[in-house]
């Protein structure tokens, strides 16, 4: 199945912006929706929010390359996941650190709180995010483009 190519230049902006915007909603639930499973499930803290967002990441980058960025086929399909992972750590460090500040401010707090936490942490990253995906994620470049 092939897509066809997003619209490049200004006017395409718009456009990805809005696409960006469906599966980032639909990605920040997924990683959400998991964090609190896995919460409810006994997984500390940390752990269920690396878990939750590795798998929410794969499927953000998957669906925006495919959608938002109109890329088809397995050329750079491995080196455009790799590029995502460092773009999921600043995500990453956004919501772990969060997190420790709540652990420091509220150790107490319960599922719903820390959810809440780490929904604003993703919400603050996501800005850069888009920025990485247009400027360096999914550009052609170099020899393997």
């Amino acid at each position: 199945m092939t897509h066809a190519p997003a619209p490049v230049g200004r006017r395409a902006l718009p456009a990805q912006l809005g696409r960006f915007a469906v599966i980032g909603a639909g990605s920040t639930a997924l990683h959400l929706a998991l964090f609190a499973a896995l919460l409810q499930g006994g997984v500390t803290t940390m752990v269920a929010n690396g878990i939750a967002l590795v798998v929410a990441t794969v499927a953000n980058t998957a669906a925006n390359r495919a959608w938002t960025f109109g890329i088809s086929g397995r050329r750079r399909l491995g080196v455009h996941h790799g590029q995502a992972l460092v773009v999921f750590a600043i995500t990453w460090t956004a919501t772990t650190l969060a997190l420790a500040v709540l652990a420091r401010l509220q150790p107490d707090a319960g599922t719903t709180t820390q959810t809440v936490v780490v929904a604003v942490a993703n919400v603050l990253s996501t800005a850069a995010r888009f920025v990485a995906m247009r400027r360096w994620i999914f550009t052609d470049r170099g020899p393997a483009a």
